[in-house]
């Protein structure tokens, strides 16, 4: 078995539109103006599992600035998923700022929503240790959700879509809640470095992020029992990105526990809080 725990999909008409959604959303525009950007549907990713032999993907939503948008994906995810017989699992979005966030959460865990992701409170202008973040931790032990948020690691290359949550905001907000299920991605922003955390990372765009050397020194600073395999499609293929977390991780059983096991720790655990 192995977990894509960060893919990324988008409805035909975002791909289709990609200009008009760019003009009217900041964020979107800073990621995915050029049209090199790759963006996949739910339909493309099923395929890139099948051929990286990938069994369950998280499909992540985005951090939109306008309430419609945020519906029509999470509506996009959570549809998606119940085609897909299980494979996809859905992580919808969400605006903090917005007077609706509650109500859209509430409606997403209703239809089977698993996490809310990927959180980018710098991108939508919500304080992740203010007012709207404990509205959002609130929400996420109310229903029971996982939260995955993009983290920002210091220092490093300058790149679209760097800045979403800033390393010191995001151990902040894991000191503050730690009774929550938190996913950093993009190994945290490198969260276990120097100051370690009982907290989730996954691994994706890391081939991007941390090389060779730096990144079997990245990843051996992660617990075995916390990290995670992202992947990021389709900014890289799943195929790819196994073949360079195999080469990164030299123990067997940790590269187990990233495609597998800690996944399905996660996923279970917050069934079982569900179910009790």
């Amino acid at each position: 078995m192995i977990i894509d725990f960060h893919t990324h999909i988008f409805g035909p008409d975002v791909s289709d539109r990609r200009d008009d959604y760019a003009r009217r959303d900041s964020a979107f525009a800073e990621m995915y103006t050029d049209p090199k950007a790759k963006i996949a549907t739910a339909d493309d990713l099923l395929a890139g599992m099948d051929a990286a032999g990938v069994d369950l993907s998280v499909a992540l939503g985005f951090a939109w600035s306008d309430d419609d948008d945020i519906a029509c994906h999470n509506d996009y995810l959570l549809e998606s998923a119940a085609k897909s017989n299980g494979r996809i699992i859905p992580f919808t979005t969400v605006n903090m700022s917005s007077a609706t966030a509650e109500a859209e959460i509430a409606r997403c865990a209703a239809a089977k929503a698993r996490g809310l992701g990927e959180l980018r409170p710098d991108s939508q202008g919500w304080d992740l240790n203010g007012g709207d973040g404990d509205r959002l931790a609130a929400a996420a032990r109310e229903h029971g959700l996982i939260l995955l948020v993009h983290v920002t690691e210091e220092g490093g290359h300058e790149y679209a879509g760097k800045r979403g949550c800033s390393l010191a905001a995001f151990r902040e907000f894991v000191r503050r809640h730690p009774d929550l299920a938190i996913v950093g991605a993009h190994l945290g922003g490198d969260v276990y470095r120097d100051d370690p955390a009982p907290v989730y990372v996954d691994t994706a765009a890391q081939p991007f992020l941390y090389r060779d050397s730096e990144a079997r020194a990245a990843l051996a600073a992660v617990p075995e029992d916390r990290l995670l395999f992202g992947s990021d499609y389709p900014l890289i293929s799943q195929e790819r990105a196994l073949d360079e977390l195999r080469a990164a991780v030299t123990s067997d059983e940790h590269v187990s526990r990233a495609v597998q096991g800690n996944a399905e720790a996660l996923l279970g655990r917050l069934s079982a809080e569900s179910a009790s």
